[in-house]
């Protein structure tokens, strides 16, 4: 029988069986590059730990100098309780503390919360995750701190839609360096750390915000010191 390469019906034939051999193609490319991408995802978490250690590293040395400096990893409970026996996804590296904190469902009280032990320079130091929220989405980063368990000593921040030139700067080394030597405790007390603006303000912990991205240094504020409160209930158990 003779098609009618004119008609309606051979014209809609044609483009459903088009959008499905493209679906297909799609749907397999994506499946087969699954495995790369989650091969960058890990590498580029590797090197933002390294990046909060002061250690500059590539897609392409990534790896290795992680498996370098960093000696040992674990997870930790709300109370700052170890956890032990946990399944694969919520091992320290392979748990994705961004969905967890995304994940309504998931308690305050029920988040885990890894540790990245590092040793750089013949010292102890313990890389910790950070997440929380900006001005317009989502900001995360690494804390490093001491191991006098108080002080910090380098940090990495990222965010997913600051405003550039303005929150944005978070990510900036002349912000992140802004933290290097502040403490999160005094006498053993557990003490945060306020983002101020030019240098005002009386407390001894504090840091320089962002002009022009008050918003957005408020919440690396609130993210900090959220979190570094519940890892100082792990180190002050443990010093």
């Amino acid at each position: 029988m003779k098609v009618n390469k004119d008609g309606n019906g051979y014209t809609f034939a044609f483009s459903i069986i088009l959008v499905i051999v493209v679906g297909v193609i799609l749907s397999s490319l994506s499946i087969g590059l699954d495995p790369l991408k989650k091969a960058n995802v890990a590498v580029k978490k590797k090197m933002n730990i390294l990046s909060a250690l002061g250690v500059e590293s590539t897609r392409q040395d990534g790896s290795d100098k992680y498996d370098e400096f960093i000696k040992d990893s674990y997870v930790i409970s709300h109370n700052g309780v170890l956890q032990e026996d946990l399944p694969e996804e919520k091992k320290a590296f392979n748990l994705d503390v961004q969905k967890q904190f995304r994940d309504k469902t998931i308690e305050v009280s029920d988040r885990l919360y890894p540790i990245f032990e590092a040793e750089k320079d013949g010292a102890t130091i313990f890389v910790l995750p950070v997440v929380g929220k900006g001005l317009w989405g989502p900001i995360w980063g690494f804390v490093a701190l001491a191991d006098d368990y108080e002080t910090i000593v380098g940090t990495s921040f990222d965010h997913k839609g600051e405003t550039p030139g303005l929150g944005a700067e978070i990510a900036q080394d002349f912000f992140e360096n802004r933290y290097n030597g502040e403490k999160i405790a005094d006498n053993g007390q557990f003490t945060p750390i306020k983002v101020v603006q030019n240098g005002t303000g009386s407390e001894e912990q504090k840091v320089d915000g962002i002009t022009g991205g008050t918003i957005t240094s408020k919440g690396v504020e609130k993210m900090v010191n959220k979190t570094m409160r519940v890892y100082y209930k792990y180190f002050s158990k443990n010093k």
